[in-house]
């Protein structure tokens, strides 16, 4: 029972970080809410990030409240992680806000793939669909220094694939320093 109540909140909370991190991202490469993206992520990260701006100033280039709502969120979710999980004694604060952070910085690789993948088949499916345009300009400061350094290969642009496994292997190291990180915040 308690593996598929953790199962729903972690989909739910990390959907919403996420959420919010792309919003944060989207004002920070200068697209904002006309667009179809921008409309899904303001419409569902709003009723956070709104009261959030009031008390979080936002920088020239950087939507602060936005990702102070992401960390929260992870930070509730690591609370409630700790609740279920931890058999009755709370970790060190250290420990929760270093999972917190983690988890946070996992699912921002996580969207990078995610929006990777999207860009490259829509590419190939429908490069003239409404969001293609929005998906092409979020990815393409991740995307161009690759494609300097990685020539088309009979046409074909791998600069996605390259990207994808470097974050992989960044999701793969960042994995294994959990454990160490959990002992450290002890």
């Amino acid at each position: 029972m308690h593996q598929a109540l953790w199962l729903l909140l972690e989909t739910l909370g990390s959907l919403l970080a996420t959420a919010c991190l792309l919003r944060a991202y989207m004002n920070r490469v200068g697209l904002g809410a006309r667009n179809p993206v921008g409309q899904f992520v303001v419409a569902i990260t709003d009723w956070l990030v709104r009261p959030l701006r009031r008390v979080v100033p936002s920088g020239r280039t950087t939507d602060w409240a936005s990702i102070v709502g992401g960390f929260l969120v992870s930070l509730v979710l690591a609370l409630v992680f700790v609740a279920i999980f931890g058999g009755g004694r709370f970790p060190a604060p250290g420990a929760v806000l270093l999972l917190a952070l983690f988890w946070l910085v996992k699912w921002s690789l996580w969207l990078l793939t995610a929006l990777v993948l999207l860009q490259a088949v829509l590419s190939w499916v429908n490069p003239y669909a409404p969001i293609a345009p929005t998906i092409a300009a979020l990815t393409q400061p991740f995307l161009a220094p690759i494609r300097r350094i990685v020539p088309l290969v009979g046409g074909v642009d791998l600069s996605p694939l390259v990207l994808i496994l470097l974050v992989q292997v960044l999701l793969t190291l960042l994995q294994s320093l959990l454990p160490g990180m959990m002992a450290f915040a002890r």
